[in-house]
């Protein structure tokens, strides 16, 4: 039987529950809203850990959008600033983890500083892109090498 991960495949099967995250995204101004106005109710401190929930996870640009704060031309508006900020307080202080999608290498440095666990390092908006380019022009082959192929094909069907 296949291995995975030094385990084999039903061993993997057996355990990978176990291993799961549940992770919700706060992408929307009512999930920002709920996730603050169920920390802020008295007496339901339990409640805020949301069983099951292991991270709390924000698409800043959906985000912003969202409640009206775009991030253009790479600013965040100070509203936004807060919001983010919110997040990561709420995970903190119910001691679950925070995570955040950056758009580059230094912004996620940025979230990770600030004590978020989970960050990813770009988008997939920007890595898309770049990764079908790159696998596209080696799938071709290079421009001169494409050219002489074509050449090569037209003087062979005379």
């Amino acid at each position: 039987m296949e291995r995975i991960g030094g385990v084999t495949q039903t061993e993997y099967l057996q355990q990978a529950n176990d291993s799961l995250l549940k992770i919700v995204q706060i992408e929307t101004k009512d999930a920002l809203h709920y996730v603050s106005a169920i920390h802020n109710l008295k007496g339901l401190e339990e409640k805020t850990k949301v069983r099951g929930v292991d991270v709390r996870f924000c698409r800043p640009f959906d985000l912003g959008n969202n409640i009206g704060c775009p991030i253009l031309n790479g600013s965040m508006d100070n509203e936004l600033k807060e919001a983010i900020a919110r997040i990561q307080r709420i995970a903190k202080k119910n001691d679950k983890a925070c995570g955040f999608y950056a758009t580059c290498g230094d912004q996620a440095r940025e979230y990770a500083n600030q004590g978020s666990q989970m960050v990813s390092v770009a988008t997939d908006a920007a890595s898309l892109p770049a990764h079908l380019h790159s696998a596209l022009t080696a799938a071709r082959g290079s421009h001169v090498h494409s050219v002489l192929n074509i050449a090569k094909g037209a003087f062979q069907s005379q």
